[in-house]
C-alpha cells in the first residue's frame, strides 16, 4: 500500500547514507528533518560538509541529538508530525566493536528502542531502518536470502542489527506500527566512510602506502552503489509492509510477518573478489597497490552476496550500477574533496 509523504526524519543524516538519502528527498520536494550526535567515529569535518550541502535547502532542518537522549527526541517528535522515519544513525563498524561494543549498544539498542517509542506515540505512518548484511554471520548457503534463518552473528555489531529487526517486529506486532529493516551490502560511492575499504585503498595507493588485504585478497563482497542504495530506500519508504496472509507460525519466515513487517536485502547481486575489486582501483588511478596480505579478521565474513528477488518484485527495482563506473566516481570525487584542495 503506498502512502503520501511530506515530512519525513533521517537520522543519522550526516553519515553516508543519510546525507544522500535526504538530498534525493529534498530535491523531490520532501520536508527533512535530520538528527546526528556528529559522533569522532571517522572525520568530523566530513559529517560537516555533508551537512553545509543540506542545510542550504529551505525544507530541511538539522537537530544534534544522540538518540540515547530520549526526551529531547521525544521532543522533537511532538512539534513534527513525521509521515515515515528512516533510522540510519548507529554506531558503524564490525572491527570496532570488538573494541568498544559499550558504543553498539548506547546507539544501536537503547536508540532505537527510542525512536520505537516515539513512532509508536506519534502516528507514524512507515518506519524504515537500517539493518546489515552482516545479520547473515555464518550463514554459507548463497545468495544470502530475507527467507533464510540469521541466528548465528558473528560480530556484536551483527547482532545488533539483528535485535534491531526482531525489536521493529514486536513493536509492529503489538503496535501496529509498520516496519521494513532494509539490510545494506557494503555500500560504495562518493562522500564515502573513511573506514571502508575503497577509501582506504584509494588513500593509500594515491599516497604510496601499503594497504592491507584480509584473507589474503579471498574475500568475496557485493559492492552496492550508493545511488542504488538510495533509490531502493526511496522506493520501499512508500510502501507501507502488509501482512502475508501465507505465514505460517507452523513454518515461519524471517523475512515476512503475518502483522505489517518485511525485511529487504539491497545489495548488487554481483559479488567480487576482493583482490578484483582492487585491480579495478589500480586502474581507475593509474597505479599498483602495495599488498601487505593479512589473515581472516575476527568478526569478518568471507563472502557476501545479495538474492533481492523480493526487492525486484516488490518495487520493480534492482541495484545494477558496475563496479567500475561506481568506484570512477568515487575515485573522481575523493581526487575534487581531498587532493584538489
Amino acid at each position: 500500500m503506498n502512502i503520501d509523504i511530506k515530512r519525513v526524519l533521517v537520522t543519522g543524516v550526516a553519515g553516508f547514507i543519510g546525507y544522500h538519502l535526504s538530498l534525493r528527498l529534498l530535491n523531490e520536494g520532501l520536508q527533512v528533518t535530520g538528527i546526528d550526535n556528529m559522533n569522532p567515529y571517522y572525520d568530523v569535518g566530513l559529517k560537516e560538509s555533508r551537512l553545509a550541502q543540506l542545510t542550504s535547502h529551505e525544507n530541511f532542518t538539522f537537530c544534534k541529538l544522540d538518540l540515547s537522549g530520549r526526551e529531547a527526541l521525544e521532543d522533537i517528535f511532538l512539534k513534527n508530525k513525521f509521515d515515515v522515519v528512516v533510522n540510519l544513525a548507529a554506531q558503524a563498524g564490525v572491527r570496532y566493536s570488538l573494541k568498544n561494543p559499550m558504543a553498539y549498544i548506547d546507539s544501536n539498542i537503547v536508540g532505537f528502542t527510542n525512536i520505537l517509542e516515539c513512532c509508536r506515540h506519534n502516528g507514524v505512518k512507515h518506519l524504515v531502518f537500517a539493518s546489515s548484511s552482516s545479520v547473515y554471520g555464518a550463514n554459507t548457503k548463497m545468495p544470502f536470502s530475507v527467507h533464510d534463518n540469521v541466528d548465528h552473528p558473528v560480530s556484536l555489531y551483527a547482532a545488533t542489527k539483528k535485535a534491531n529487526e526482531l525489536m521493529a517486529h514486536s513493536y509492529s506486532h503489538l503496535f501496529g506500527l509498520p516496519c521494513t529493516g532494509l539490510r545494506f551490502f557494503t555500500v560504495y560511492g562518493p562522500w564515502g566512510r573513511p573506514d571502508m575499504a575503497l577509501f582506504l585503498f584509494t588513500s593509500a595507493i594515491l599516497e604510496g602506502k601499503p594497504i592491507k588485504v584480509f584473507n589474503h585478497g579471498k574475500m568475496i563482497r557485493d559492492f552496492t552503489y550508493i545511488d542504488d542504495i538510495i533509490e531502493g530506500v526511496a522506493r520501499i519508504m512508500k510502501q507501507v509492509p502488509q501482512p502475508n496472509p501465507k505465514w505460517s507460525g507452523n513454518s515461519p519466515d524471517p523475512g515476512t510477518s503475518y502483522t505489517k513487517y518485511r525485511i529487504y536485502n539491497i545489495g548488487n547481486n554481483n559479488p567480487v573478489e576482493l583482490i578484483k575489486f582492487i585491480e579495478a582501483i589500480e586502474d581507475t588511478l593509474g597505479r599498483k597497490a602495495i599488498k601487505e596480505f593479512l589473515d581472516l579478521q575476527p568478526g569478518d565474513v568471507v563472502s557476501t552476496f545479495a538474492d533481492v528477488d523480493d526487492l525486484m518484485r516488490d518495487t520493480g527495482f534492482k541495484p545494477q550500477t558496475p563496479l567500475e563506473t561506481g568506484i570512477k566516481r568515487f575515485v573522481e570525487w575523493y581526487k575534487d574533496y581531498y587532493v584538489s584542495k
